[in-house]
């Protein structure tokens, strides 16, 4: 056996520098909401319901970096790594002000605390690498996401998401049609809805005023395969998205126990 057979081979973390400082205080909390294989998946789930703190320093610190980011105009944007850990425990949305980052090409969001992330995702239309790896408490994403086109590259936690392949947890129950009589579409229960408020369609982007479809798609962005929830307008918006991924739910589904999807690990 030679020495080329012998000798481990070493791979480099890409991820060294995406990490901040550590602290006294854990950087995020723990979550099992998924299950982790067939045995631990759960019947059912639900949103975190967590609401973000906008009137901590975290929060301030989080849109001072967004604002200098779209100022000098940088193409890698990896704020958590300027955040203390206590800070980074705090954060867990994105603020709507990262529409601004419209030169952003690499956005890098490891082992982070985020529960969620804003539609306004999708206005980082030169977006081309999407790190959220190791945020172990992102189950979903924004349909939003699907308008950066340019988007070639990502390296997600998969085993965390909702339907994944590999052991198919279920999806959070969606309610199909909501009236403007029944919520106020700008206070919104995250637990419920995913949101604390939805004010335009994730497909034909006009308001959400008169009432909200909400409905599940997984689809391929990047190098994975998303679940991505959608707020339409319409039932017309929601018969204009396009086929889901192959191997997943094959239509767009609002969820919930009873849910039928695929066999695990296809």
């Amino acid at each position: 056996m030679g020495d080329e057979e012998t000798t481990p081979a070493v791979f480099s973390n890409r991820f060294a520098d995406a990490v901040g400082p550590q602290g006294p205080e854990p950087s995020r909390d723990s979550c099992r909401c998924v299950g982790h294989s067939p045995a631990t998946r759960p019947a059912t789930v639900e949103f975190h319901g967590e609401r973000q703190d906008t009137s901590g320093e975290a929060w301030q610190r989080l849109l001072e970096l967004i604002d200098e980011a779209a100022a000098d105009g940088r193409a890698l944007f990896k704020p958590f790594v300027e955040l203390s850990a206590g800070h980074r425990r705090q954060i867990v949305t994105l603020p709507p002000t990262i529409a601004k980052l419209t030169e952003v090409r690499h956005l890098v969001l490891y082992g982070t605390n985020l529960v969620r992330i804003p539609p306004e995702i999708g206005a980082m239309t030169n977006l081309e690498e999407f790190d959220p790896y190791t945020s172990h408490r992102l189950h979903w994403y924004p349909y939003e996401l699907t308008r950066c086109t340019k988007l070639r590259s990502s390296t997600v936690s998969t085993r965390v998401l909702y339907g994944n392949f590999k052991f198919r947890p279920p999806f959070p129950s969606l309610r199909p049609v909501t009236t403007a009589a029944e919520a106020d579409f700008d206070a919104l229960d995250p637990g419920v809805w995913g949101a604390d408020r939805i004010r335009t369609c994730s497909v034909c982007d006009q308001p959400v005023d008169r009432e909200v479809h909400q409905v599940w798609i997984s689809r391929a962005v990047g190098t994975d395969v998303l679940p991505f929830l959608v707020n339409a307008c319409s039932t017309a918006c929601v018969a204009a998205l396009p086929q889901p991924h192959k191997g997943y739910v094959p239509t767009p589904h609002t969820g919930g126990p009873d849910l039928v999807q695929p066999p695990a690990g296809r």
